[in-house]
């Protein structure tokens, strides 16, 4: 009887260094699934926002569609001015030695090569959700009209899969904070000079 109460008893420790163990464990795989997701999403989110720069150069506005700026990328130029000489050179100013010629280059070559550009829309790690894009203008404070877009996905999208309430418990701090809830780039709401909400 004493031996069967020595193994229930070791079975016992067992089981309660491993529940032990995986409650320690447990957050921080979640803290590193959540920083894997979190640096895929703000590269993407970058690149989105690169992608829009490139299209205002072009059409002086932003676009709400990823198709319209997936199109773009693959297909669209924009120009560039290539100038030969200086113009802080006066003799070469007098001289009218100073030459500026314009070029188109293809998006896709330069800011975009070897970049696939169907994903520009998805979340990273999500199984195909899509960020969600806006775009328009916006009056500030000064009375000035500005250019603006967003582009931007919520935890519940980004950390879809993990520990529900790890992901509820992030949702609540970033909401105290006055911070939208999960990642995002430029705004509809305030000049933020295209600037993510992580920087």
């Amino acid at each position: 009887m004493k031996t069967v109460y020595q193994i229930l008893l070791a079975i016992l420790i067992v089981v309660v260094g491993y529940l032990v163990f995986q409650s320690i464990m447990a957050p921080i795989r979640f803290k590193t699934e959540k920083d894997k997701r979190y640096d895929a999403t703000i590269q993407r989110l970058k690149d989105v926002r690169t992608a829009q720069l490139a299209y205002r150069s072009r059409y002086s506005k932003f676009t709400g569609s990823f198709d319209t700026l997936i199109t773009f990328l693959k297909e669209g130029e924009f120009k560039v001015v290539k100038q030969i000489g200086s113009e802080d050179d006066s003799i070469a100013l007098a001289q009218g030695k100073i030459f500026r010629d314009t070029i188109h280059v293809a998006v896709r070559d330069s800011l975009f090569k070897n970049y696939p550009v169907d994903s520009l829309r998805f979340v990273p790690y999500t199984g195909g959700a899509q960020f969600e894009l806006a775009a328009g203008e916006l009056v500030t404070g000064s009375k000035v009209t500005v250019k603006v877009f967003e582009c931007k996905a919520h935890n519940d999208v980004i950390l879809s899969g993990l520990n529900r309430q790890e992901i509820i418990n992030i949702n609540d701090l970033q909401k105290k904070l006055d911070k939208y809830a999960g990642l995002q780039v430029g705004s509809m709401t305030e000049a933020t000079n295209n600037a993510g909400n992580w920087e």
